[in-house]
């Protein structure tokens, strides 16, 4: 076995227990009511002031989802790697969706938490804060994105838990964990410390998935020992 390609696969392992302390931390730490998409008025002028009180708590709380999407991202390609046979083109599908749906996650990430700690705290009126949280969510780059990772929340897991059970790489009941455990903790919203009691069969699953992909068989590199190369293929013998 190729102990690079082991080396390798145990490293994407880690990305699924990263992905979940960090999504799970940031989510906890959120302040009360402020994960929201800022598309109206009374919206915007709802959130900012606990924005304001709490603006070191909600760029702290960032960077913990920030760094829980862009984990969970490479988790999607590192849960692929257990479907083979049955199902691994869906498993490729789910892991391309995945990737880009996270991507779009940080993005719309960028826009509720950073984006309204700063307008809290840049000592301009509430009007002119809440006109421009409201001009970035409902911009059509604000949209496109948004709109992408809400159907990727729904999709890629969909796709991942059905590629995983057809597969039969995992227990059957460990796809349907997966998948009711993600889809649980994408649609937490920012209840306080409470939400980890809430994601906890997401973090189970991703802890058990990575432990399936620590032990599964790598694949071993091909070399030219197995497959020589013919010096004469050009040249058949008549």
């Amino acid at each position: 076995m190729d102990n690079a390609a082991r080396m390798r696969q145990r490293v994407l392992a880690l990305f699924l227990p990263i992905a979940a302390a960090a999504y799970i931390g940031g989510e906890a730490l959120s302040p009360k009511g402020t994960d929201q998409v800022i598309t109206t008025a009374a919206t915007a002028f709802k959130v900012l002031p606990i924005a304001a009180r709490h603006s070191t708590q909600l760029y702290l709380a960032s960077c913990l989802v920030l760094l829980g999407l862009a984990a969970l991202a490479v988790s999607y390609a590192a849960i692929a790697i257990l479907v083979r046979g049955r199902g691994s083109a869906l498993a490729t599908a789910a892991a391309l969706l995945g990737g880009l749906g996270a991507f779009c996650g940080a993005i719309v990430n960028v826009l509720v938490y950073p984006s309204l700690a700063a307008a809290a705290t840049a000592h301009v009126s509430p009007e002119a804060a809440a006109k421009v949280l409201m001009t970035a969510f409902n911009s059509g780059f604000g949209h496109g994105f948004v709109y992408f990772y809400f159907a990727s929340e729904i999709l890629a897991p969909l796709l991942m838990a059905i590629a995983l059970w057809r597969s039969r790489s995992v227990p059957r009941w460990l796809a349907a964990l997966f998948l009711i455990g993600l889809e649980a903790a994408q649609q937490m919203s920012s209840i306080g410390p409470i939400v980890i009691v809430y994601m906890l069969p997401f973090a189970a699953a991703m802890v058990l998935l990575a432990a399936q992909i620590w032990k599964a068989p790598a694949s071993p590199a091909r070399s030219t020992a197995d497959h020589p190369i013919r010096l004469d293929a050009g040249n058949p013998a008549r």
